[in-house]
């Protein structure tokens, strides 16, 4: 998503389940506009956050004018093979990116994109290094070729069609992912309460929501020092993209089994009705 927009819209980490919304990245050129889609990665379902997650995942089967269905080298082809049952029946061209080829070797490439293509017969196979940019401009050209003419969706000078808030939390949720080990990452989510922007600066208060006493105490550390850290790092980014100094405060605060409560959910744009 990032390279294909040219901006960092997605957070990225080596973690499973980092995106967990639908976000569009939106590329304007003189006479052309595309709207990319990014959604979340699709996983069996243990609770409500993931089964909403998995929904965000299947909406775009349905609206998409080019599926491009994102894999690596690491991943096996069978992890979700109940997801691909599903992408088998899309009648929208579909191009499978095989991303990470870095990562391997020719030999090994050549027998996952045979395997690939026996299981996607009607697929376009890309292989991909999003990190060296290798081979992006030909999934460019791909792409625009299968691009149908209609009129733009959003202003020209639009990026993406959510607001300061949201990567705000995405970046703070990022660090989160990046500085905490095991269950705790996932259990986290982040609300922006406060977000006032002056000529020069930028005064946010953050909340970071997690299920457990154990799990507050782990996120704030001794002394809040694994806090502090975690704050220090998010206004660094935070000031990056909106090229601004920022004042940011976080504060942590239990919502018992969050993530499996719909009320919840629904407050954190995971339920649309």
């Amino acid at each position: 998503m990032n390279v294909l927009v040219g901006e960092r819209i997605s957070i990225i980490t080596s973690k499973a389940q980092t995106t967990r919304h639908r976000i569009v990245g939106i590329v304007n050129t003189d006479d052309m506009q595309i709207v990319y889609s990014d959604t979340p990665g699709v996983l069996r379902p243990n609770y409500k956050l993931q089964e909403s997650m998995l929904t965000f995942s299947e909406s775009a089967l349905g609206d998409a004018d080019v599926l491009i269905y994102v894999t690596d080298v690491i991943e096996k082809i069978d992890k979700n093979d109940f997801f691909l049952e599903k992408v088998q029946k899309v009648s929208s061209p579909l191009l499978l990116v095989i991303n990470k080829i870095d990562l391997s070797n020719q030999k090994a490439l050549e027998k996952l994109v045979a395997e690939w293509q026996e299981l996607f017969p009607q697929a376009e196979i890309i292989p991909i290094s999003a990190t060296n940019k290798f081979n992006i401009d030909y999934l460019h050209k791909r792409i625009n070729e299968h691009i149908p003419v209609s009129p733009p969706y959003y202003e020209k000078d639009a990026l993406t069609d959510r607001p300061a808030r949201f990567f705000v939390t995405e970046i703070i949720r990022g660090k989160i992912l990046m500085y905490y080990q095991e269950e705790i990452p996932y259990a986290v989510e982040v609300v922006v309460e406060q977000f006032k922007e002056a000529q020069e600066l930028i005064h946010i208060k953050a909340l970071i929501i997690v299920e457990r006493e154990s799990q507050k105490g782990i996120i704030i550390g001794n002394q809040g020092k694994a806090l502090k850290k975690v704050g220090v790092m998010a206004r660094k980014d935070i000031e990056r993209f909106f090229n601004k100094k920022v004042f940011l405060e976080l504060f942590v605060k239990v919502e018992k089994d969050w993530r499996n409560r719909d009320a919840i959910l629904r407050n954190f744009g995971y339920i649309i009705e």
